[in-house]
């Protein structure tokens, strides 16, 4: 006798995203991904699943000042597609080559793309020129996946306050929190689908810092403040 396959249920997760560099999630050229760092999420989101990122307490914009952005969304994305790393590796050298890191271009977006494990010479992946360096590839690996999509919001620097009604969806401190009852769910869609899918609203909020130099020692930055997420 055959077993009746259920659907899986929907789930939201929510997270601070502590340091926004546009790398994790990475919101450009026309898909968002979340290729590197948050590796628990990345093993257990499918298809269909909420991922959401929520601001610091205390973040620094280009302005050199600090702001509360912990009460807003930074991105959501709903996830349309999961890719093992090393499929994901394929995919962008096949069909999205602007996700392979190019760590001295000129253009922010190159050096901050997230497809940086190469596998074209073996399953066991080099690590490109970017914004990780060797410290991070155990956590990266470990998160097996990447989560790509279609259907995402990104807001960066203009983060949009929550509703009050959805402010219990938000993670404080490190770890994520994951809902899948359909009230949340349905509550957060209609709240989101009043903004335009697939738009970039505003610049990361970490930009600045990469428009000074695409040295060592801003990998080392990058490499280190991931860590900390």
């Amino acid at each position: 006798m055959s077993t009746i396959q259920r659907p899986k249920k929907q789930k939201l997760f929510s997270y601070v995203l502590r340091f926004d560099d546009g790398a994790a999630p990475n919101p450009f050229w026309g898909t968002c991904t979340l290729a590197i760092c948050k590796p628990d999420i990345r093993r257990t989101a499918n298809i269909d699943d909420w991922i959401i990122g929520t601001g610091s307490k205390n973040s620094k914009l280009k302005d050199g000042n600090t702001y509360d952005l912990s009460h807003s969304v930074v991105y959501a994305m709903k996830v349309t597609e999961k890719l093992s790393l090393e499929d994901y590796d394929k995919f962008c050298r096949k069909s999205l080559v602007k996700k392979i890191p190019k760590w001295f271009s000129k253009d922010y977006r190159l050096r901050v793309s997230d497809c940086i494990y190469d596998y074209s010479e073996s399953t066991e992946p080099k690590l490109r020129k970017s914004v990780h360096n060797s410290d991070n590839i155990i956590r990266d690996l470990g998160g097996k996946s990447v989560l790509l999509s279609n259907h995402f919001f990104y807001f960066g620097e203009e983060a949009r306050t929550l509703p009050q009604e959805l402010k219990y969806i938000i993670r404080r401190g490190q770890k994520h929190l994951v809902f899948d009852d359909v009230e949340t769910i349905n509550k957060f869609e209609n709240w989101i689908s009043k903004y335009t899918k697939n738009k970039i609203y505003a610049e990361p909020q970490l930009k600045f810092e990469f428009e000074i130099s695409s040295s060592d020692e801003q990998i080392a930055k990058c490499s280190v403040r991931h860590l900390e997420e």
